[in-house]
């Protein structure tokens, strides 16, 4: 027998999640359809428009012949190749199955009850889904232009503070902290508190003031980076990340990594993509090619645009009725081009657009044209 859809599952004598569990407001990711449109354009997820190296997808399908078989639990030949093309110690490094399951583990690793972490204003929401699941505190400090304060960041940390977590560059807002920035942050922070650097967008940041955090992290005893395959190597699917950490937290980490967390054919297409130089060369010129051709077309049509060091940028829109961001998300829809509302990230005038192909952008550029002219 079907269980009403509003029967309530946690009842009294029966088994009930810990405190705090379904206080959490699930992750909502873009969307991927549009009613009435057979093949919409997705640019609400910041995948890369050009897919994943040719290389890549031939190990991955290669990869078919070992279906049977359980992945190298260490990674060994992706840890030896992400060791190789950054300079960095492999027992140093940890692998994911994404960033995602990285930033969970290391939530877990540190928090207990009454802990607390310290994130931006409009930071990404799997920071405060894993503090909240460990019943920690989740404190957000103001983002003046959409950009990490310092000092406001610092100044909601106590004795009871764990992590920071830094997203550089930022999503959803596209903004990146200064290595100056990053540095100044870390040397004010107690050594007891972890600095996160996110750098899932590293790679489409080209200003010459920003970092990925690896500089800082090799020397400081309290840094951690995480990398992402999804963005620049096209590999989302796969769902392969890595984490740079102090060789203890590395080490504990590790520990509670559930085993053979990353597939073969995630490891054997990371590889491959690694390699492929030209791949990440050629998305990494798309996005700069786009992105500020974007940023002046939306803002010749009166649209301010966060500058951004993604793949992505954030444009505001009126709060005119009829002219608002929900209502040009449902007009792009419409013309089967899907964006991102980032109301949930406390942006409801605001919408995310993923760099497209130039078709895509052409479009985007024509229909929000007509929508404010409507």
């Amino acid at each position: 027998m079907t269980a009403a859809p509003n029967q309530d599952l946690f009842a009294a004598g029966r088994p009930q999640p810990k405190a705090g569990i379904l206080d959490i407001t699930p992750y909502k990711p873009g969307k991927s359809t549009a009613e009435g449109v057979a093949h919409p354009v997705k640019l609400s997820g910041n995948e890369n428009i050009l897919g994943c190296s040719p290389k890549a997808r031939e190990a991955f399908l290669a990869a078919a012949s070992d279906l049977n078989l359980y992945p190298d639990g260490r990674g060994t030949v992706l840890r030896a190749a992400i060791a190789e093309r950054w300079n960095l110690e492999p027992e140093r490094l940890v692998l994911g199955c994404g960033t995602d399951e990285l930033l969970h583990l290391i939530n877990q690793v540190f928090l207990e009850p009454g802990d607390n972490i310290v994130q931006g204003e409009y930071a990404f929401g799997a920071y405060g889904i894993g503090a909240r699941a460990c019943q920690a505190e989740v404190r957000s400090a103001k983002e003046p232009n959409q950009r990490i304060d310092v000092d406001l960041m610092l100044g909601l940390v106590d004795e009871r503070t764990r992590l920071m977590f830094v997203t550089n560059p930022a999503n959803p807002t596209g903004t990146y902290t200064t290595a100056d920035e990053l540095a100044r942050l870390q040397a004010a922070l107690p050594p007891s508190v972890v600095l996160v650097v996110d750098a899932a967008y590293a790679e489409f940041c080209d200003a010459p003031d920003f970092t990925d955090g690896l500089p800082l992290a090799r020397a400081a005893q309290n840094v951690i980076v995480t990398h992402t395959f999804s963005k620049l190597h096209g590999l989302a699917a796969l769902r392969v990340g890595w984490a740079y950490a102090p060789i203890g937290i590395a080490d504990a980490i590790d520990r509670i990594r559930p085993p053979f967390n990353v597939s073969v054919p995630g490891l054997a297409a990371a590889v491959a993509a690694l390699a492929d130089e030209a791949f990440q060369a050629k998305s990494k010129a798309h996005v700069l090619k786009w992105r500020p051709w974007l940023t002046q077309q939306f803002g010749g049509l009166g649209l301010p645009v966060t500058p951004s060091g993604a793949n992505f940028v954030l444009v505001e829109f009126p709060r005119t009725p009829g002219k608002t961001a929900p209502e040009a998300e449902a007009f792009l829809a419409s013309r089967g081009l899907i964006v991102r509302g980032v109301a949930n990230y406390g942006l409801p005038n605001h919408l995310r657009i993923t760099i497209g192909l130039e078709e895509h952008n052409r479009a985007l550029v024509e229909a929000l044209a007509a929508f404010l002219k409507g």
